[in-house]
């Protein structure tokens, strides 16, 4: 069983704070895609009933492009996007896992994801907005 426990975060300046739950073993993607990689976003995907903002809906920017489903989050006091509504997931929320405070890195596995291929590989994705019945 991989006991929940929930994990603060937010932005680098702290207007946008939020609580997430989650796994004490956690998997997160480097993806190359386009966005990702030019903001060296590393990605944890999660229910979105394991997500709670806790402050900063007002100061909350939104980007989208391409197919517009992706809705890219970003503090507009100080650029950082902690997290974001996935296009390979729309029913879940992915983490920025940079901006976690949550020093136990030991347990979280970086894997690389094939962004850059997004249509061949975003099926790999898809259960991870599950809720776990652990």
């Amino acid at each position: 069983m991989n006991e929940m426990r929930a994990v603060a975060g937010g932005c680098h300046c702290g207007a946008v704070r939020f609580s997430v739950s989650l796994p004490a073993d956690v998997e997160a993607h480097a993806c190359n895609c386009s966005i990702c990689a030019a903001a060296g976003y590393i990605g944890i995907i999660v229910p979105a009933e394991s997500f709670e903002l806790i402050s900063g809906e007002d100061v909350l920017t939104e980007y989208t492009f391409n197919t517009g489903v992706a809705r890219h989050r970003f503090c507009s006091v100080c650029g950082i996007k902690s997290f974001y509504h996935p296009r390979s997931n729309p029913d879940g929320i992915s983490i920025n896992l940079n901006c976690l405070d949550w020093p136990e890195r030991s347990n979280v596995a970086v894997v690389d994801f094939d962004g850059q291929n997004w249509e061949a590989h975003a099926h790999a994705l898809a259960h991870l907005s599950r809720p776990t019945n652990d």
